[in-house]
């Protein structure tokens, strides 16, 4: 039901006109009357009518100072105005306040319902128009975040989009942000992970950020828009947060790059700024935050061609040296990291060093390691394919290990053999050995003498000398120290000889003679 209010001077026509009209006919309700406009001003102010029905003259504030007063406050409230022949001017001026229902008193009941029920109509025909705009706002706020994080993602993807799409949807948005600077983040989940982890960074990020701009998601990965701000510091700390909260709930990590700066309109080329900061996890690991800074550092790096001698990680792995061979592993990480080279090159120099790690153990095996290649080449860092490296090297030297013992002894034994004949030889050594008598590798050979008899093999040789030295005193105190030298492989040199006596046998040749007699 509509309110009305009838103001009239003679209480006569307020009597009459209450009882005669049918006024829920029209939906409407009479729920008070007014003597003057003083009177009926003070009512609207309390009651708040839809419709006024008011003589145009009356003592006090007549019926044109109450439109003008009522639609200073109250724009809303529709009139009726009553007039009589001579006052048609009035009603003319009433209209230029724009009441367009008047009536010529005396007035009966059928043109006041009439008027009454225009009014009715009007008022509906305002409140269905309303309602479907509402309805049409409220239905746009559901879809509102879906169009624009659709808006975002075919704003970074499409190089289509220009400034005049972007001042459009500015303003659809209701985002004031022409002549800033944003940035782009970009978060990728390091972890098996379902839809809902996406939605839970999302909404993370837009609780900790400081009013971020856009968000959306974009194969799998968040993708949020800020403004520009001075601290960095803050920003950082906010990512970190952010990772934080995700990963005590979910215990997923998240890797986060950040673009540089720019203006709204570039933000295809930021995002291809965060794209390729997050492509360089693959060297700096998972988890963290890249960002550009962290690109253009490795662009210092050196980028000559990339040189590894693959055989310092094979021959301690066929040797069975899991130290020596996880030292060279790690040797060989740190030069690839360092060299920055494309991906799919660095990831061919691993898989080539895998492939011939393989080689070195039974068919059967190599067959089982082979599979493991395909694995190798889907691992998104650079650590996690180190990883597997070392994992697979571990397993084939420790095969290698079991498979050397008892020939590893014999090499050794081998040696010692050799020293214990050719002690008289000045020329001995180990690369003569390696390579005069054994034909094996001067560098594996020393290691691995080193390992099984806890010595390197010069310290071995000069031992086994002096010792010699010593056993002939004590049988012949009548050889000379010169003769000795020249026995033992010290050449023409007594002067050495004796120098390394005595650091070995605590004493000099004569005082080690002298002890003996």
């Amino acid at each position: 039901m509509y309110k009305v209010l009838l103001v009239d001077d003679e209480r006569m026509i307020l009597e009459g006109i209450s009882s005669i009209v049918d006024w829920q006919s029209v939906d409407t309700q009479l729920v008070g009357t007014a003597r003057n406009g003083v009177e009926a001003y003070a009512f609207v102010c309390e009651h708040t009518p839809d419709i006024i029905i008011s003589d145009i003259r009356m003592p006090g504030m007549d019926g044109l100072g109450l439109v003008a007063r009522v639609k200073e406050t109250h724009p809303h409230i529709r009139f009726i105005m009553l007039s009589g022949f001579d006052e048609f001017e009035y009603a003319q001026i009433a209209m230029q306040y724009g009441v367009k229902h008047y009536l010529l008193k005396p007035c009966n009941e059928n043109s006041i319902l009439k008027a009454l029920s225009e009014i009715a109509a009007e008022y509906k025909q305002e409140e269905s128009k309303e309602g479907f705009i509402q309805s049409m706002k409220a239905n746009l706020r559901k879809v509102l975040p879906h169009v624009k994080e659709q808006f975002l993602k075919e704003f970074v993807t499409n190089k289509s989009y220009g400034s005049r799409d972007w001042d459009y949807y500015q303003d659809l948005f209701g985002l004031q942000v022409s002549g800033k600077k944003v940035r782009l983040l970009l978060f990728r989940l390091e972890d098996k992970f379902e839809y809902e982890h996406l939605f839970a960074v999302k909404n993370i990020a837009e609780d900790i950020l400081d009013e971020p701009l856009l968000s959306s998601t974009i194969a799998e990965q968040i993708l949020i828009m800020i403004e520009d701000q001075q601290d960095m510091e803050r920003l950082q700390e906010q990512i970190k947060e952010i990772r934080r909260i995700f990963m005590l709930y979910y215990k997923i990590d998240t890797t986060v790059a950040l673009s540089e700066s720019g203006d709204i309109v570039e933000a295809r080329r930021l995002y291809l700024q965060a794209l390729d900061c997050l492509g360089h996890r693959f060297y700096l690991g998972e988890g963290g935050l890249i960002t550009m800074r962290d690109i253009l550092d490795s662009t210092l790096l050196s980028k000559a061609d990339f040189v590894y001698d693959e055989d310092r990680i094979l021959f301690p792995i066929r040797a069975g040296n899991w130290e020596e061979a996880e030292v060279s592993i790690d040797a060989f990480h740190d030069q690839l990291a360092n060299s920055r080279l494309d991906i799919q090159t660095t990831k061919s120099y691993v898989i080539q060093i895998f492939i011939s790690m393989t080689r070195l153990v039974a068919e059967e095996k190599m067959n089982h390691y082979m599979g493991l290649i395909g694995q190798i080449s889907q691992l998104e860092t650079l650590q996690a394919s180190i990883q597997l490296l070392k994992q697979i090297a571990s397993e084939i030297t420790l095969i290698n290990f079991e498979q050397n013992k008892n020939k590893h002894s014999q090499v050794v034994q081998k040696v010692i053999d050799i020293v214990n004949s050719e002690l008289a030889n000045a020329e001995l050594s180990l690369n003569w050995v390696a390579h005069q008598m054994m034909y094996m590798n001067p560098d594996y050979l020393g290691k691995l003498f080193k390992k099984e008899t806890g010595e390197r093999f010069s310290n071995f040789v000069v031992t086994v000398r002096i010792k010699k030295a010593m056993e002939i005193i004590r049988h012949n105190d009548d050889v000379k120290m010169f003769e000795l030298a020249e026995q033992l492989g010290f050449g023409d040199n007594p002067q050495y000889f004796s120098q390394v006596f005595k650091k070995i046998a605590g004493c000099a040749p004569s005082e080690y003679k002298k002890l003996t007699l």
